[in-house]
């Protein structure tokens, strides 16, 4: 069985950002899915912070044609700054100032085809290197005291084992998801036998359905570079999960937090409303709101 070396900490983050967001037509015509605003800020930024949370310094993001606005986003915005700073919006400066935080990184890669996430993650390979990483999945906007990530992280520390996050899935929506079977070791973590992807209602193995957040070590690339097109022609990234296995344990840890699919509309609505209500600024005016006006039109 494969570990990672004694102390080796999980420094970088793999952002695949490549996709078209064709579920929001017209909205992604021009705009990456990732920069679709969750209340005040964006999704590319929620997974971010997530990341920095959990003590990761270095974000890769794979990305695809279209997507300079996730580049400018997270780059130095000098106008913007001077114009704020010469205003006196001292607030306002320091939201544009710290939208990367001191001591972190960006770096941008091109995933020239869209040939599924397996590509996407085996693209970064020469960025990661010989240590262990993250693959953060901005569609799944994760909501919880304690970030997923750094819940994964902290798993991965104690183990030395690959993670995948996982979350109960009842029902035919499980058809939806990679499903993964294997034997309980503690209340949220499992030790991987068997990962699929996208399998028939009937044939799940179970219902605990991946989720967009996983720790991996670098084994994982010899891995990747052995794939076949798998599921709809694309490189499975849970093709490989799957022949890992063969190689070094692999655990599933069911992450505490609340779950949004912001690749759907609803999700994304759902997230804008809930996280909206928490909001310090627009919580008490939303939830009037939607009391004293929502409710009797419906």
């Amino acid at each position: 069985m494969v570990h990672v070396r004694h102390g080796e900490k999980v420094r970088k983050a793999v952002f695949p950002v490549a996709g078209m967001g064709t579920r929001f037509l017209p909205a992604t015509k021009a705009s990456p899915k990732e920069m679709m605003p969750v209340v005040d800020k964006p999704l590319i930024q929620y997974a971010v912070e997530e990341a920095v949370e959990a003590g990761i310094t270095e974000m890769i993001f794979v990305t695809g044609r279209t997507k300079r606005s996730i580049a400018d986003h997270f780059d130095k915005a000098y106008e913007l700054e001077h114009q704020l700073e010469q205003r006196g919006k001292k607030e306002l400066l320091a939201i544009a100032q710290n939208v990367v935080p001191k001591g972190v990184s960006c770096t941008y890669i091109r995933q020239t085809e869209a040939l599924g996430l397996g590509h996407a993650v085996a693209t970064a390979s020469h960025l990661v290197g010989d240590e262990p990483f993250a693959v953060i999945l901005a569609d799944d906007l994760i909501h919880c005291k304690k970030g997923a990530v750094r819940q994964m992280v902290e798993t991965f520390e104690f183990y030395k084992s690959s993670v995948i996050a996982v979350q109960k899935v009842e029902g035919p929506d499980i058809s939806s998801y990679g499903v993964i079977s294997g034997v309980k070791q503690t209340d949220r973590v499992y030790l991987l036998d068997k990962i699929v992807e996208k399998p028939d209602f009937v044939d799940a193995p179970s219902n605990m359905g991946v989720t967009g957040r996983y720790i991996f070590t670098p084994q994982i690339f010899s891995h990747l570079a052995r794939l076949k097109p798998g599921a709809g022609g694309e490189f499975q990234l849970t093709d490989a999960i799957q022949t890992l296995l063969t190689e070094e344990q692999v655990l599933a840890y069911e992450y505490e937090g609340i779950r949004y699919d912001c690749g759907s509309k609803m999700g994304l609505l759902k997230a804008n409303i809930e996280l909206g209500l928490l909001h310090h600024e627009i919580g008490d005016e939303l939830r009037d709101y939607l009391k004293n006006e929502l409710v009797g039109k419906l």
